[in-house]
């Protein structure tokens, strides 16, 4: 029997040393999460403050710009938010293989799709700033610009986001594949790939 034990209890052991990992990878995905977040939070801050000046002090296209601008970032910092509390909750959260997966590819699409979105309103600021050029309308090159330069740093931070999360994403797989039986304290699991 005590023959039988020993090499469990090592079995057990090393799968311990794994799940660290596991942990580790996990650790990193609400990492990077977490920048991405501050990032995003600064950058909507930045923009409020001098989006809510320019509004105050300019006129003309330029006063529409900032205020697209401030406006677009209130958003965006509600966002940054919630996101940055959801890191924070999530910090010591142990995850199962399957969770971490699924949080793993969740994250993937998230930015995935945002960047699909960016591309939109990339494309309907450069509508709005035409519709302007033809109706000689302010508001609308006002809009039309402040939508672009919003549209192209939100196109960069999830495309930036996307590449990250990846390249985690194939760590975690690529450790799921190498270790499909876990021990997480309490019970053991077996990763089955379909």
């Amino acid at each position: 029997m005590q023959k039988l034990f020993i090499p469990f209890l090592l079995f057990i052991s090393i799968k311990c040393y794994a799940q660290d990992s596991l942990q580790n990878l996990n650790f990193n995905r609400n990492h990077i999460k977490n920048t991405g977040m501050q990032v995003l939070g600064a950058w909507a801050t930045a923009n409020i403050v001098t989006g809510g000046i320019g509004w105050a002090v300019t006129s003309g296209k330029i006063k529409y710009f900032h205020q697209i601008n401030a406006l677009w970032n209130v958003a965006n910092l509600g966002v940054a938010i919630l996101g940055y509390a959801n890191t924070i909750k999530d910090k010591d959260r142990i995850y199962t293989d399957q969770e971490s997966l699924q949080e793993q590819n969740k994250l993937e699409k998230i930015f995935l799709v945002n960047g699909g979105l960016d591309l939109i309103y990339i494309g309907m600021g450069a509508y709005l700033v035409h519709r302007g050029n033809m109706n000689n309308s302010d508001q609308s090159k006002g809009y039309g610009s402040g939508i672009i330069m919003q549209g192209a740093f939100l196109l960069l931070f999830d495309t930036i986001m996307y590449t990250s999360e990846i390249h985690t994403g194939n760590k975690l797989r690529n450790f799921l594949l190498k270790n499909p039986v876990t021990f997480d304290g309490k019970k053991v699991g077996i990763v089955i790939n379909l």
